[in-house]
């Protein structure tokens, strides 16, 4: 599945159905009179946030959202049928902008959120409603009142309770592999990691979600390499674990560029607790461990944890100091388990 987290979409509630024009005509019956009933009320535009979903790619290719309309009234009072709501389902992390991405409209942050953005029109009284005392054969009606549209961006924020951030190479894909059943693409260069991954940590019969993002260079924050575009998806993270390539030149240096960049985008990134790795150790003496770590140390102000993502040294203790760092995470529990999968699609 291709990954995509922003898409522009039209949308458009229902109009309110007409009123009915109608006389009563009956064999007997000695008093007719107006008797058309109400039009039907068109179908909200409504929003709803699902599990299972990291990504909106399905709605690059579906753009335009349309509620039906209410039918009209009818005579012997009758009232036209409303249009059916149309929901449309996004994953949970999406935020609804306006079209020139200044206002957040609405933000999904939890399973079975469901908000009305667009309210359909009401429907146009019957000419039964018109009858009054001076006026016993009204003809007049409403035509119902008019539909809501417009365009709107939705934007994808990933729900993570911990985020990797690093240099390019800084063996992120390696961690989260190592930790989750992630199949992240891993290689002997930068920018392997080119969008945003998830995966689930079970550990000490506790579970927590993680998100490994793209690697950072110097001037990501002014649209360097792939940019500061994804930092987006672990503004919600609760902590961030900071990998750091012992075999890099200068770890401090490394520390300090992606530092600056976190603190270049905001979102209150920097604020943010952090734990601070030293990776790719396997290949190092412990003499030179120590000395990287004390410099890292010194430069991070916090305990270092040196690492190894393939050899997994050092994996339990980061796993531990994350947890720390994670409130009222859920035990791991069987009550999902032989549930059927739903299948999905943008429209409910």
């Amino acid at each position: 599945m291709h990954f995509l987290d922003q898409a522009k979409i039209f949308v458009r509630s229902g109009s309110g159905g007409p009123g009915a024009v109608s006389f009563r005509r009956e064999k007997f019956i000695e008093y007719g009179g107006p008797d058309g009933g109400n039009g039907g009320k068109g179908g909200d535009i409504v929003f709803e946030a699902v599990a299972g979903l990291n990504t909106l790619i399905d709605f690059r290719y579906t753009q335009h959202f349309r509620a039906p309309r209410g039918h009209g009234g009818s005579g012997s009072n009758r009232t036209g049928g409303g249009g059916d709501d149309l929901v449309i389902r996004v994953p949970v992390g999406t935020q609804v902008l306006s079209e020139d991405k200044d206002e957040v409209l609405l933000d999904f942050t939890r399973v079975g959120q469901r908000e009305v953005f667009l309210r359909g029109g009401d429907g146009g009284r019957g000419n039964a409603s018109y009858k009054t005392s001076t006026n016993r054969a009204p003809r007049q009606h409403g035509t119902g009142w008019p539909s809501e549209e417009a365009w709107v961006w939705l934007r994808l924020k990933l729900l993570a309770d911990a985020g990797l951030v690093g240099l390019p190479n800084a063996g992120k894909s390696t961690f989260i592999n190592a930790v989750t059943n992630a199949q992240a693409k891993v290689g002997a260069y930068a920018f392997t990691t080119t969008r945003p991954q998830l995966g689930v940590v079970r550990h000490r019969q506790r579970e927590f979600v993680v998100a490994d993002i793209p690697g950072l260079i110097e001037g990501a924050a002014d649209g360097a390499g792939i940019g500061d575009r994804f930092l987006g998806h672990i503004e919600r993270c609760r902590v961030l674990l900071h990998l750091v390539d012992a075999n890099d030149a200068d770890v401090a240096e490394s520390y300090r560029i992606v530092r600056a960049e976190l603190e270049a985008y905001g979102g209150g990134l920097a604020d943010k607790p952090h734990v601070v790795a030293l990776n790719k150790i396997d290949m190092l003496d412990d003499e030179l461990i120590e000395a990287l770590s004390a410099e890292l140390a010194e430069e991070s102000g916090t305990d270092v944890i040196p690492l190894s993502g393939a050899a997994g040294t050092g994996v339990d203790w980061v796993l531990d100091r994350l947890l720390d760092a994670i409130p009222a995470a859920e035990p791991v529990g069987d009550e999902d388990e032989g549930e059927d999968e739903i299948s999905w699609s943008p429209l409910g």
